[in-house]
């Protein structure tokens, strides 16, 4: 089991939950939505077993004006389970000097930049999730036995979902679609804004349904739960000026510094390899107000089974 890999002794392994998202298709604030009887959200789910796998430090990475309602709801339970930090996300923190928001931009600059907005408190090996994905307990014990390695600032690991396991019937989804040599490192991902269920598998389209591609079966995609040494969020930092002086001009309200765009251009650089992790766990999520349901179904059937107690705090 991943709790019992000896961890080095001078660093915590820190779990970073990027939480700061609008929401705007849910309609809402669904990273606190309860998805139980007992009022609990995904999000506690992920504190549940990332404890049991060994995170001794959780960072939330919110929007300022979330924290009061943010800390009532998730971070007083989470303070049981392990040290809890907040780090705030505006489209100001780490703006290089000499450039300015696009004005009539609400967007946050994206996940790359919500990892690096928890900088302050990395000190050593870090996992990043989302707080709105169900990702599986297994899932984050191979995450933290990758960690709690002597990880290197070159070696990153990804788990990687199948992508039928990661669909809802209600609509599109943005997965990291990914390529593998034989030995299960990343040579490519991509990624694809507007996939749905599609036979065995997924299909994709890139000019609003006049045309599809397929995903076969069995495609490893990222979830976005990511393994990183904590060189990396110097990296992250070092490479979001050139990334905004060359995505503004294209597309000043929306473009996003995603955060597989950086392990997939030091993977194509040669200056990184990233492992890919495959897990048969199946992702639950609310990308949609009507997903909320079939959650709720799942997390049910998973405690009927035993996999998890009734109240998790």
């Amino acid at each position: 089991m991943s709790q019992t890999i000896p961890k080095k002794t001078n660093e915590r392994i820190s779990l970073v939950i990027m939480a700061a998202g609008l929401a705007s298709r849910f309609g809402g604030d669904k990273q606190i939505t309860p998805v139980d009887d007992a009022g609990q959200m995904i999000l506690d789910y992920s504190l549940y077993d990332a404890k049991k796998a060994g995170f001794e430090q959780v960072v939330f990475v919110i929007r300022p004006e979330m924290k009061e309602r943010f800390h009532e709801l998730v971070g007083i339970r989470a303070e049981k389970l392990m040290n809890v930090n907040y780090a705030f996300q505006t489209m100001e923190r780490f703006l290089p000097e000499g450039i300015q928001i696009p004005e009539g931009r609400t967007k946050p600059w994206g996940t790359g930049h919500a990892a690096l907005c928890a900088k302050e408190f990395i000190q050593g090996p870090f996992a990043v999730i989302n707080a709105d994905d169900f990702y599986g307990k297994s899932a984050f014990e191979e995450i933290y036995g990758f960690l709690a390695r002597e990880v290197k600032p070159d070696q990153m690991a990804m788990i990687g979902y199948r992508i039928e396991n990661t669909l809802t019937e209600n609509g599109t989804v943005a997965r990291g679609v990914c390529d593998t040599d034989q030995y299960g490192f990343l040579t490519d991902i991509n990624e694809r804004t507007a996939i749905s269920p599609w036979k065995d598998g997924a299909r994709y389209t890139l000019d609003g349904g006049k045309t599809y591609s397929v995903i076969p079966r069995g495609t490893l995609v990222s979830m976005n739960l990511w393994g990183f040494d904590a060189a990396f969020i110097g990296t992250l930092e070092d490479q979001f000026s050139p990334w905004l002086k060359e995505n503004l001009p294209l597309n000043p309200l929306k473009c996003e510094y995603f955060l597989p765009y950086l392990p997939h251009l030091m993977v194509q650089s040669g200056d990184a390899r990233v492992r890919v992790i495959p897990t048969g766990e199946k992702w639950y999520g609310m990308t949609y107000q009507e997903d909320l349901a079939g959650v709720r179904q799942a997390i049910r059937s998973m405690k009927d089974a035993g996999i998890y107690p009734e109240k998790l705090f």
